[in-house]
């Protein structure tokens, strides 16, 4: 399987705020979830991705690239083997899929992501 980056997200204490200005600057389309706290972004025929809020694990000025994987816990085994950190198991998102996050030897919040089948 080839290991894509397919997602990316921003983290801001005002996702609101931070999504107008990428709407603006680089005319990106966005979508606001309430229910999540949420705000996603497209690109165009680019990578897309989100605005999540601030967390002790993700200060204000993270960003966190998603890379698409068939099988989150096997591949946060493969992280930890290979010298990283798993910081989120798996755990399902509904309706869209399941994901992961590790930090990389070097400190780097990465994420996995498996998505659902498209039907």
């Amino acid at each position: 399987m080839v290991h894509n980056i397919i997602h990316i997200e921003f983290c801001t204490k005002d996702r609101k705020a931070l999504s107008k200005f990428y709407a603006d600057v680089f005319d990106w389309k966005i979508t606001h979830i309430e229910e999540m706290n949420y705000s996603t972004f497209e690109t165009g025929d680019g990578v897309g991705g989100g605005f999540n809020p601030v967390s002790d694990q993700t200060p204000s000025g993270t960003v966190t690239v998603y890379i698409q994987t068939e099988d989150v816990t096997a591949s946060l085994k493969e992280v930890v083997k290979a010298g990283g950190v798993m910081v989120s198991p798996e755990m399902e998102i509904p309706n869209t899929g399941k994901f992961g996050l590790f930090r990389d030897p070097q400190g780097n919040l990465v994420g996995l992501f498996k998505p659902l089948p498209m039907v």
